[in-house]
Parts: C-alpha cells; sequence; structure tokens
C-alpha cells in the first residue's frame, strides 16, 4: 500500500512510490505519458551545438527548416535567446508543461545549457525541465542538473556490449581526449550506465532511447532493455534507424519490426510507443509542431 499522497509504479521489476512533484513530471510530460501527448506540449530550446560523440548514424544540421527529425534545428540560440522564447511560447501556448534541453548537440558539453538551465530555474521555477544526452558526461553534471530541478532525463544508451558500440560510434572525446573503437565505447558505455544509476538514485525519472539499428544492434536491444529495467529507468523507447551518414545503406526497420521489439523489450521495461523523433527547435504537442510561427517572429 502506498503512503498518503504517493502513488505506486512498476518500475526495474518492483514497486516504487512516486511522491505527487515526481507523478507530475511523469503525467504532464508528452515523452513520459502517453495520455499527456494529447493535452500538453513540450518547448526544445537549441541552445547546445558542439557534441562530443560521433555516431555513425548522426547527422547535425543548422539552418534547416524541412526536416523533422533529431540533431536538427532552424538556428541556435543563446541562453538570453532561449529564455526569450520560452517566455513567448509559454504565453501563446500555455499547454506547455516541459522545457527541454535536446541537442542539436550535446547539452551537457556545452555551457550554454546550464546558463540557460539557471535562468529558467529564477523565471519558471514550476516549469518541468528535461535534458536528452548521450550520458558520457552525465556522472560529472548530474549534481548540477539536479541543482537546476532538472527532473527528466533521458539517455541514448545503443549497446551495453562495447564491441557493438565500437560498431556504431565513430569517436568518443572525453576529457581532451579522442577514443576510437572499442576504448571509446567502452568509456562511454561506463559512463553511461554510472550516470543512469546516479540519475536514478537522485529521483530523477529515466528514459532510455536505443537507435534500432539493423544487421548492428537488433539481437541485443532486449538486453539493453532488461539491463536498464533492471536498473529502475522508467520508460524505454526504441527509435527507428534514420538512414543516413556512415549507416546510409542500411535500410531501416519497419513499423511491424518496431512494433516485435517493443513487444520483446515489454518484459523488463516500460515502453514508449508514441515517439515523433523530435526535432532540436521543436515546439507544440507531439506530431503538431508550431515552432514556425514564434521563430519567424523571432
Amino acid at each position: 500500500m502506498a503512503e498518503e499522497g504517493y502513488r505506486e509504479s512498476a518500475v526495474g521489476g518492483s514497486k516504487v512510490q512516486w511522491d505527487p512533484e515526481q507523478m507530475r513530471k511523469i503525467s504532464e510530460h508528452p515523452c513520459f505519458s502517453e495520455k499527456a501527448c494529447h493535452a500538453f506540449g513540450r518547448c526544445h530550446i537549441p541552445v547546445a551545438p558542439a557534441c562530443n560523440i560521433q555516431c555513425n548514424y548522426c547527422v547535425r544540421d543548422f539552418d534547416c527548416v524541412n526536416e523533422s527529425r533529431p540533431g536538427v534545428t532552424s538556428q541556435v540560440l543563446d541562453p538570453e535567446e532561449a529564455v526569450a522564447l520560452v517566455r513567448k511560447a509559454m504565453e501563446k501556448f500555455p499547454y506547455i508543461k516541459v522545457i527541454g534541453i535536446a541537442g542539436p548537440g550535446e547539452p551537457l558539453a556545452n555551457e550554454a545549457t546550464f546558463e540557460t538551465l539557471r535562468r529558467l530555474k529564477e523565471e519558471f521555477p514550476n516549469v518541468i525541465k528535461c535534458i536528452s544526452t548521450n550520458g558520457l558526461l552525465l556522472p560529472e553534471k548530474i549534481d548540477l542538473l539536479e541543482k537546476y530541478d532538472v527532473g527528466n532525463v533521458t539517455v541514448t544508451l545503443n549497446a551495453i556490449d562495447p564491441e557493438i558500440g565500437a560498431r556504431i560510434y565513430q569517436f568518443v572525446n572525453y576529457k581532451g581526449k579522442r577514443y576510437e573503437g572499442l576504448e571509446g565505447a567502452r568509456i562511454l558505455l561506463e559512463q553511461q550506465l554510472e550516470g543512469i544509476r546516479m540519475a536514478v538514485a537522485r529521483k530523477m525519472i529515466v528514459k532510455i532511447n536505443t537507435v534500432y539499428i539493423p544487421g548492428v544492434n537488433e539481437d541485443h536491444i532486449p538486453e539493453i532493455a532488461k539491463k536498464v529495467g533492471e536498473m529502475g529507468v522508467y520508460t524505454f523507447n526504441v527509435i527507428p534507424l534514420i538512414a543516413q551518414y556512415k549507416f546510409a545503406d542500411i535500410t531501416p526497420p519497419t513499423p511491424d519490426m518496431k512494433r516485435k521489439m517493443q513487444d520483446a523489450c515489454s518484459k523488463y521495461v516500460r515502453q514508449m510507443r508514441h515517439c515523433q523523433r523530435c526535432r532540436s527547435d521543436a515546439i507544440g504537442k507531439l506530431g503538431q509542431d508550431v515552432q514556425g510561427c514564434l521563430y519567424e517572429n523571432k
């Protein structure tokens, strides 16, 4: 029986009690709650252009208005511009409940991310704050995220076997040194798992994104789901590969393949089945982006 004012949820194979504020960060976040995606929106602010790893499926594009996928944005904003955009977005679209930083690079590798979060905490203390990260710097930045009230964290974790990871990541830049192949994949994985552990311990609500890459990690994805489910993450998002860059010749998984993968993973961890693969500057409800009318008058 949950304590008064708390609700229980099955996470990591056990019952977890969520306090009212945590429940709000789930129930009003369109990525963490399928019901919320019909009622509430998010505002992604693109303040983080630099990245510290290179994935073999990733192409980051700036000044890009016609593509809808992660890593693209019409422009990069500084913290002052970002907060002004949030102010305008929330005034015009009061259903927005979440402010997220998801790129177009790696948020934790950009100091502008933390200055933006500081300003957001001051001006919008009750807005849900969300970060998407590759996890490389998560252990060393987790205290700052907690300080600035980031309660929802998404980590992209494509492998828990470094040999598979070495096929996915071209290089990893860590503490001033570039690592390639197995060495880079091992460093990244160690940091990701430690960062996830620390986020869960701080009662952050963690989502895992895993890119489904046929012929590379497809047989491995249920193992990832099992591992993170045991760690206590809240939900797991299988994202079909967008065939580009070094994986341009790989045929992406079909919707049926994605559904079967989600079903296979669902025995280990809750599945997110309504992802729209949002841009780094997406604003509005999932699948109903409205950023164009805000940026054109910025």
